[in-house]
């Protein structure tokens, strides 16, 4: 089973938040998992009566610790990747 963490625990949860608020503000972090054998953070996002899950890499996560404009761009890719399409949010 992939171990829950804190939002203390995760690199860079911040610029996460930060981003996920920019594409949609009613959008609320509800659970963050570790993945150790994928390296891989997964949060599970709530929106109205919906739940969506994204998987970030660790290795990025760490790198945006930096403020590096490249990691940004990834991140923003993957947020909008999953964000955007209705195929990610199943009804709770």
């Amino acid at each position: 089973m992939d171990r829950q963490v804190k939002k203390s625990e995760v690199p860079s949860y911040e610029i996460v938040e930060e981003k996920i608020k920019e594409i949609d503000g009613s959008i609320i972090v509800f659970r963050i998992f570790y993945i150790f054998m994928q390296i891989v953070y997964k949060f599970q996002l709530i929106k109205n009566d919906k739940l969506c899950t994204i998987e970030i890499p660790r290795k990025l996560l760490e790198g945006l610790k930096g403020r590096n404009g490249i990691l940004e761009d990834e991140l923003n890719r993957i947020l909008e990747a999953y964000l955007v399409q209705t195929d990610c949010w199943n009804k709770v």
